[in-house]
Order: C-alpha cells, then structure tokens, then sequence
C-alpha cells in the first residue's frame, strides 16, 4: 500500500515536472515575438505579407484591409481573417484552423486542417482542407483545387502536419442551409490561378522561386465531386516503402502527360491494419506490406482507364522495389473504390 503510494506521488511529480519544463520552452520561444511581426491591419491598396522563416508556427491575424494582395509565405499555427473587402491571399499551411469572417469579393490559396467562413460573401478559395470545410451565414462562396509551389512549401506542410493527399477541397458542409438558394459552388474546372491571384513582384518576395505550373503544385490537381468524366474508374494504390509519396507524384505527372483522357477525381493517405486491407483488396496478399505505413490511394476515372492505368503501374514497377496495386477490372474496381474510401472517411472523422 505504502510502496504503492510512493510510486504514484513520483509519477505525479514526473507529469508536473515534464509540464513544467514544456511550459519554459514554450515561454522561451515566444520571448522576443513582436505582436505587430504576426498581425497585418488597417491596410489598403497594398501588396505586403511574410517571407518563409517569420511566422514560423505562430498564430496570425488579418483585420481590416482593403483592395490588398496579401502573401503569407510560412506555416503558421492558426490564422483568423476579419473585415476584408476586395483582397487577395495567400496563406502558407496552416496547423489548425482558418477562419475568415466579415470578408466579401475576396479570393484565397490556402492550406489547413480545418476551414471556416461566417459572414461572408463572393469569396473565391483554391483549397486544401484535411477535414470537411464549413460555411456559415456565408453566400456566393466558390471552390476548387489548391495548386502551388516554391521551394519551401513541402516543408511547411509537413510542420504543419496538413496531409497533401486528404484534401477535402470540394466536401463542403454549410450550417446554413436554404432549400431556396446555393450558397457555394464549384470554381470552373479550367480555373487558373494566375487569374485570380498573379506572383507578387515586390522586392521582398522576388527570391521566392514560385510556380503555378500545375506539375510541380505541392498538391496534387483532383476533381473532387464534380460530375465524373466517364462510368469507368479504377483504383490505384501506393504501398509505403519510404518513398510511396514521390512514386505517387510521379506516377500522377505521368498519367497527366500521356492520358489526358484519365483523369484524378480523389486522393487519401490513410493507414492500413491488415483486416482492412483484405476486406478493400479481396486478398490477403497485402497484409504484411500495409504494416509498413500509410498508403496512398487514387480514384482514377476515364474511358479503358482499368487498362491505362494498368499499363502505366507496370512502368513504374520496372526497377523499383516498391509494390502499387491497381484494380484488375471496372466491376472489382467499383467495389475496391467504395471500400477504400469509406474506410478512409470514417478514419479521418476517429
């Protein structure tokens, strides 16, 4: 009883002491944070924002600005967006939430774990979204696929832990709903970027490296729930092997480069226990492999797309260790798709 006593207190005490200790370093690191360096307010007809390494995790906030193009090159912790007409953003990965409220004829390219608007009116948004974005007292809101690139923003998403393959972009879930009137919409499939928000060319960004190419976008390009192509879709899955996500990338420049008529309706990166892996795969030969880590997933939809695909993973296998998987005909593939992604919706809302 007394022994039993004694561990408990010392376990205790270790808890405070590891909380103690975590608050000094969280301390430490906020101590010569300016407040102005995290907030940009009462700006108009201004191009101004962050370059990478400023924000650097921390929390940000945009109040008040109008006719502003706003770049904010970094990952951060949370960014609240208030009171903005006529602007412009860019907004590096963001750890936790975006919310944007009181804006309207805005246009955005940003990255989160969760997205929400309120109040707001005629916004454009290129997206990714790791869980279902939200819209509330909000109307003319129009979605479509993040597309981006400069050289740091893989490593933002990855401080961020924003996932590039679970992008919810099209998902959209509005809490005030009106069997009268849409509130959101689907950007026009052929959208590009550079026509909604150009590169900055003000000298503080100039070093940037930034592309809009849609090949080299961080993100992959994905239909989302769009109306589909064709009645024919396969599935095409990467196994982890320490490099499944460049063999995905690569494996999704290809197929945009030589079969156009294929096209990328949804991604997920979700893991795999080995009973899920029979149930979606109807084998138990992927058992072991899925142990490694989270695969990747593709729905890919087009005319012979079963056989094109088919066709471009065996390229791929060619002198590579790592294992893809591809439905083997559309009436397996059906059944394959509806089991993968139901397994990876009801993993992601855990």
């Amino acid at each position: 009883m007394e022994e039993n006593m004694i561990t408990g207190c010392f376990t205790v005490y270790c808890r405070k002491w590891k909380s103690y200790h975590a608050k000094k370093k969280r301390d430490k690191r906020r101590e010569g944070l300016r407040k102005e360096d995290y907030i940009i307010k009462d700006q108009k007809d201004a191009t101004l924002g962050r370059v990478p390494g400023t924000v650097n995790g921390q929390q940000f906030l945009v109040q008040n600005c109008e006719n502003c193009n706003i770049y904010v090159f970094d990952h951060s912790a949370a960014i609240n967006i208030d009171d903005c007409v006529n602007c412009n953003f860019f907004l590096g990965p963001i750890k936790s939430s975006v919310f944007i409220r009181d804006c309207k004829n805005c246009k955005f390219i940003l990255s989160c774990q969760q997205f929400r608007t309120r109040d707001c009116n005629k916004i454009d948004i290129f997206l990714c979204c790791n869980t279902q974005p939200i819209i509330e007292a909000s109307s003319g809101m129009r979605f479509g696929c993040y597309q981006y690139f400069y050289p740091e923003l893989a490593d933002h998403f990855k401080s961020a832990g924003v996932t590039v393959f679970n992008n919810n972009w099209g998902n959209i879930h509005d809490f005030t709903q009106d069997p009268d009137e849409q509130h959101f919409s689907n950007l026009p499939e052929d959208a590009k970027i550079e026509d909604f928000l150009s590169i900055p060319l003000a000298e503080e960004f100039s070093k940037m490296n930034i592309s809009l190419d849609v090949s080299k976008s961080v993100v992959p390009k994905t239909h989302g729930n769009r109306r589909k192509p064709s009645d024919e879709s396969t599935l095409v899955v990467f196994f982890n092997d320490g490099s499944c996500s460049a063999r995905a990338f690569s494996f999704i420049n290809a197929m945009r480069s030589s079969h156009q008529e294929c096209t990328l309706i949804q991604t997920k990166e979700v893991e795999l226990k080995p009973e899920d892996a029979q149930r979606v795969f109807n084998t138990d030969s992927y058992n072991n492999i899925v142990q490694q880590g989270a695969v990747i997933g593709m729905e890919y939809n087009g005319d012979d797309c079963v056989e094109t695909c088919k066709t471009e993973a065996l390229n791929f296998m060619k002198g590579s260790v790592g294992l893809v998987f591809v439905s083997q005909s559309q009436s397996e593939a059906e059944k394959q798709i509806e089991d993968f992604y139901n397994f990876a919706d009801m993993q992601m809302a855990v």
